[in-house]
């Protein structure tokens, strides 16, 4: 029986789709959320399309297309709490590189016939255009994170989501810092944990998957990279990623290409 039980949404904007994939990989804890909740607008999941107001809506991908703001609007118009979830949803993600660059030029290169794509300027956040209740960071997020969110929705409490660093997690792991013993440069202290360190676990750099933490000191780390011989155009590259358009790292990119 599902009749009154709190409605699930889960829209899609730009993005690969591997958010939202991360709800179905929840398995068996997906089985126990969905005796507890209706998945009544799910497009990965489930054909059926049931009618609005939604209870829960989460949020997968930037806002790109010329349509995308007055759809996003009509989305959180019907939904009493919204979610955005996953890197282009919350920091515009991988599409946001282009928002520094020429995009015309961009189609001109990869499409035979430009004058067909109808794009934004630039790829941005949900919350750059309505009212969000909660961003799940991660490229992708984490499963983990996710029911964690739906759970502490169905009980009326705030979901406990970390944001302390990716070195907390490396602690916890036992892991030995890779700038320290190998030289290599980490966006782990300026990034917020989720992940569960997987980089650092296989002595590489973290990549900044989640986005910043919640006081990253960019500069300081900065200046650490430099002093381990990394190049500036590197250190921009790094901060421009998966999360570029995310304040602290779009201000700390745009700080090392301004002082090339």
């Amino acid at each position: 029986m599902t009749a009154g039980l709190p409605k699930l949404a889960v829209h899609k904007f730009a993005s690969c789709d591997g958010c939202q994939l991360s709800l179905l990989d929840c398995e068996d804890a997906l089985l126990d959320v969905v005796g507890a909740i209706q998945i009544a607008n799910f497009p990965e999941a489930s054909r059926e399309v049931l009618d609005g107001p939604y209870d829960l809506t989460l949020i997968e991908g930037a806002v790109s297309a010329p349509g995308d703001i007055e759809r996003l609007q009509e989305i959180r118009a019907e939904s009493k709490f919204l979610v955005s979830i996953g890197a282009c949803a919350t920091a515009g993600g991988i599409q946001a590189l282009r928002n520094t660059r020429d995009v015309d030029e961009f189609t001109r290169y990869v499409y035979a016939s430009p004058e067909y794509i109808d794009t934004l300027d630039k790829a941005t956040a949900v919350a750059d255009h309505v009212k969000v209740d909660l961003e799940l960071r991660g490229c992708p997020i984490s499963k983990h994170q996710l029911i964690e969110t739906v759970i502490a929705f169905l009980n009326g409490r705030a979901p406990i989501i970390p944001t302390y660093s990716v070195c907390m997690e490396c602690k916890r792991n036992g892991n030995t810092c890779v700038m320290v013993a190998h030289g290599v440069g980490c966006l782990g202290p300026v990034t917020q944990a989720g992940c569960g360190a997987i980089c650092p676990s296989f002595h590489r750099g973290c990549y900044g998957c989640f986005g910043p933490m919640e006081s990253p000191n960019t500069a300081a780390l900065g200046e650490r990279w430099l002093e381990l011989g990394i190049d500036r155009e590197v250190i921009r590259d790094q901060y421009h990623f998966f999360n570029s358009w995310a304040d602290a790292f779009r201000e700390a990119g745009e700080a090392y290409a301004a002082s090339e």
